[in-house]
């Protein structure tokens, strides 16, 4: 079976560095453009009829020659091999991944047609979906599941400390997103150096911070478009 992707993922994750682990734990948004061969508009009727959506999409990112049955989830340090359909690895033989988002709206980009607004994608720009569907909560929500190994591993959230100067630096529309992205601390779980000095890309800003004691402090924000 060839399958083609149906649109593209845009947003402000212009690399993997900073992406959420999952989706739904951030407030930003990215906008699902469509290609033009599927920019029929007829293909979204009665969509907004839905909160939340799943995605199948590609893990464009994750190069690899050859699949390995065992992979290190970074969420147990990395020292500890599970079975690949135990994990959400992007190193998988299909390399496919599936998020449930929040759908904000559809609007019209004129010559790019129809596109979806939607909340917590853990995708970076530039990802191609391969389908749509919507999110059922009577059959797709089970409170009482267990979470595997998940369910044992500690809190990831980080208490965020940003100057007044910096977070000026930062556009209005952008703030509460990019606060969202580091209070569940955009490293990998494996790496706790307090005295080194992390960077990440977002939305055209370079974002520098610190961690030390459960606390992310911003130490420096510098505009790159």
């Amino acid at each position: 079976m060839i399958i083609e992707p149906i649109a593209y993922i845009r947003n402000d994750f212009t690399e993997k560095f900073g992406i959420p682990r999952q989706a739904g734990l951030s407030e930003v948004e990215s906008l699902i453009v469509f290609e033009p061969g599927y920019r029929d508009p007829a293909a979204l009727r009665g969509i907004e009829g839905f909160s939340h959506l799943w995605l199948i999409w590609g893990f464009s990112e994750a190069k690899f020659e050859r699949w390995s049955p065992t992979v290190r989830p970074p969420r147990l340090g990395g020292n500890k091999r599970l079975g690949v359909f135990a994990t959400r690895s992007p190193f998988r033989p299909n390399s496919l991944g599936l998020s449930s988002v929040r759908l904000s709206g559809v609007i019209d980009l004129g010559a790019e047609g129809l596109a979806l607004s939607v909340l917590g994608a853990d995708l970076m720009n530039g990802t191609p979906v391969y389908d749509i569907k919507p999110y059922l909560a009577y059959t797709d929500s089970h409170p009482d599941a267990l979470g595997g190994f998940t369910d044992s591993a500690e809190n990831l959230e980080v208490e965020v400390r940003i100057s007044d100067v910096l977070i000026a630096r930062v556009p209005e529309e952008k703030r509460a997103p990019l606060l969202s992205v580091l209070a569940h601390d955009p490293r990998p779980t494996y790496q706790d150096d307090p005295a080194r000095e992390y960077g990440m890309s977002f939305g055209g800003m370079n974002v520098k911070f610190k961690i030390s004691g459960g606390v992310l402090t911003v130490t420096d924000i510098e505009r790159t478009v």
